[in-house]
């Protein structure tokens, strides 16, 4: 049976990214991919060095003439972010991802693609399995756990598993581009105590939906303003309150902290008199959404639709105005732009998700920021707007920054190459996205490190694509890398 990826260049990266795509790798599940992975460097007679958290570095050894040169750290995450359409009966846990090419790039049906980090472990594979006379250094292929639920596998990084002290991160999403800095990031887990009553006998239900919306990473596509379907849904909700008799029973939207929510529901308690009265709230609110957004979001779809579900609890008024407020007052989005660095998002928060837990409303905000200080002033304003509407906060520990490292032996290197494969400069830049590289220049000192990578769009969303074409060329980038510092 063909392939989908037959006749795609380069043949030794996409093979292995294919096989990639059949194995499940959830953040915090990546018992299958580790056992493969270690599979593959024992059938190869590959060295392996494991740490306590998951972590495995496999090493090749320098070949054709490369045997002396310094070793280099060749570095991915083996987890991805799970995200379906709601219509897709996909399970991440169990079932092969289903691939198809559209004018270029490669996707999956109804799900993210795996594509970050994946074709950079794919990357890594290719490079342990090349010939055995073909130019490279020592390699330490560095496979992480759990880096898009927080970092994890970096944080719990046992440094003395590695012995290089020059880094290549194959986790950066545009052709073209050298990455040399990142921001730091943190969680906040807002815990809002819910009250209570009976179901009003006399009321409908009703189902309320925001939709389709682009979704997307809260790092990468924060400084496109998309919409956040909490954000909207909450809006639409304080306005059917305001304007009518009416009960929040629930509400729900969002799933990982760091992909901007597409899709909130709501149930609704609606006195029968006041319909209609609702009907014009969601109406107005929509349009006015559609105003503000629409030219972005034009796939957005608002529904408001009776439900024949019962419920025999609502929340109380206190505590359906205290939910409502909070989240119309929690940031989302830029809350600031880089002075120094045009155009670079510098700090940002990401309104991540709502769900009732038992007898309390949980929250997720996930702060970024490349200054430290203004990281940790923003999580304690998220704090001092949560205790204003009767909520505990907890914070786990900021993610370090990536610091710019101008001069940079490998930098040079690479934007050497990078010139004369582009023509032209490659574009140096710090990310508003957070990249494990701050978190091993930590645990590892004097550690010099670029990250580069194909292009990849619409990351940590079904959209998520990558573009052929770019990762051939940043194969290509790669081995000469590579081939360059075998001369050291």
């Amino acid at each position: 049976m063909a392939s989908v990826v037959d006749g795609l260049k380069p043949e030794i990266i996409w093979k292995h990214f294919e096989t990639l795509t059949k194995i499940p790798r959830p953040s915090k599940h990546e018992e299958k991919i580790l056992a493969y992975l270690k599979k593959f460097a024992t059938e190869r007679k590959l060295e392996i060095r494991e740490d306590e958290t998951g972590n495995i570095v496999v090493l090749r050894p320098g070949s054709g003439g490369g045997e002396n040169a310094p070793t280099v750290i060749i570095q991915s995450h083996v987890d991805m972010v799970c995200e379906k359409n709601r219509d897709s009966e996909h399970d991440f846990m169990n079932d092969p991802l289903k691939l198809y090419i559209e004018n270029g790039w490669l996707k999956a049906e109804g799900t993210t693609l795996g594509a970050d980090n994946g074709i950079g472990v794919a990357a890594a594979m290719a490079l342990l399995d090349m010939p055995d006379n073909y130019t490279l250094p020592p390699l330490e292929c560095l496979f992480t756990v759990d880096e898009e639920t927080g970092l994890t596998g970096a944080f719990a990084l046992n440094g003395k598993i590695l012995k290089g002290r020059t880094m290549l991160n194959l986790d950066t999403e545009d052709w073209g581009e050298i990455c040399i800095g990142c921001a730091g990031g943190g969680d906040s887990s807002i815990h809002l105590p819910i009250n209570y009553q009976n179901a009003p006998s006399d009321y409908l239900s009703f189902q309320l939906s925001v939709e389709g919306l682009k979704g997307g990473h809260s790092g990468v596509d924060i400084h496109e303003e998309r919409g956040n379907a909490i954000v909207f849904i909450s809006s639409i909700i304080d306005n059917i309150l305001k304007n009518t008799e009416s009960y929040l029973v629930a509400i729900e939207g969002g799933d990982k902290h760091n992909a901007i929510p597409r899709e909130a529901f709501a149930n609704i308690f609606i006195h029968p008199e006041s319909v209609s009265d609702a009907q014009n709230s969601v109406s107005n609110r929509t349009k006015a959404l559609k105003k503000e957004f629409g030219s972005i979001e034009k796939n957005m779809k608002v529904k408001f639709t009776g439900s024949e579900d019962s419920y025999e609890k609502c929340l109380s008024n206190e505590s359906q105005t205290s939910l409502i407020g909070l989240l119309r007052t929690l940031p989302h989005g830029v809350l600031k732009y880089s002075h120094d660095v045009k155009d670079l998002v510098e700090t940002s928060n990401n309104l991540a998700s709502v769900k009732i837990e038992n007898k309390n409303i949980n929250i997720v905000c996930s702060t970024r920021s490349s200054i430290s200080e203004a990281l940790k002033s923003q999580r304690e304003r998220i704090k001092i707007m949560s205790k204003a509407f009767g909520a505990t906060t907890e914070q786990d520990e900021a993610y370090p920054g990536w610091a710019p490292n101008v001069s940079s032996p490998v930098l040079k290197t690479t934007t050497k190459i990078y010139t004369k494969i582009l023509g032209k400069e490659p574009h140096i830049c710090a990310i508003h996205a957070g990249l494990e590289c701050g978190v091993i220049g930590e645990k590892v000192k004097d550690m010099d490190m670029v990250s580069f990578g194909p292009t990849i769009k619409g990351p940590h969303s079904p959209d998520e694509r990558v573009e052929i074409s770019s990762v051939n060329k940043f194969w290509d980038l790669l081995l000469k890398i590579l081939q360059e510092l075998s001369k050291k």
